[in-house]
């Protein structure tokens, strides 16, 4: 296991009970380098949205928390935010809730010369993904898939 993932996981173990406390959903948690920083990022989630007080009342009980565990070797910026529109379907559950709904995928190498598709969402398991796409059914590989998520329109 990575470093990455062992963070990942020992923050969502640290997060995931004062998430619950208020309510909220985990949506996910990531440790990611960007530039010349790492940021350690939750992403929470209610029915209805959630707020700037909601990320902040979190991020103060994840901070001390974080700050008890220590488990964090480098310098990082701790953020607590909504997932927002564009949110990625990352777990089961998520496929589970968008099963009839419209999503984009964006594939890594193009696919019959494309890169980015819409359609319904038609199924899902472990490996792939099976969308309605113009009429036609599609199937991603995962391993395919870049990006998958909701689409939305202005």
């Amino acid at each position: 296991m990575s470093k990455k993932e062992i963070y990942e996981q020992k923050a969502e173990a640290l997060i995931s009970p004062i998430v619950e406390k208020y309510g909220f959903e985990l949506v996910d948690v990531e440790y990611v380098k960007e530039g010349s920083s790492f940021y350690l990022r939750a992403y929470i989630d209610k029915p209805g949205g959630i707020t700037v007080d909601d990320c902040e009342t979190v991020s103060r009980e994840f901070s001390d928390k974080l700050d008890e565990a220590d488990f964090i070797e480098e310098a990082y910026i701790m953020e607590v935010s909504s997932p927002g529109l564009g949110r990625p379907l990352k777990k089961e559950k998520d496929f589970k809730r968008s099963i009839g709904k419209e999503v984009e995928i964006r594939t890594y190498r193009p696919i019959d010369r494309e890169k980015e598709f819409y359609g319904i969402l038609k199924a899902y398991d472990e490996n792939s993904v099976t969308i309605d796409c113009e009429e036609k059914e599609r199937t991603f590989q995962k391993a395919e898939i870049a990006l998958i998520r909701l689409a939305f329109d202005f």
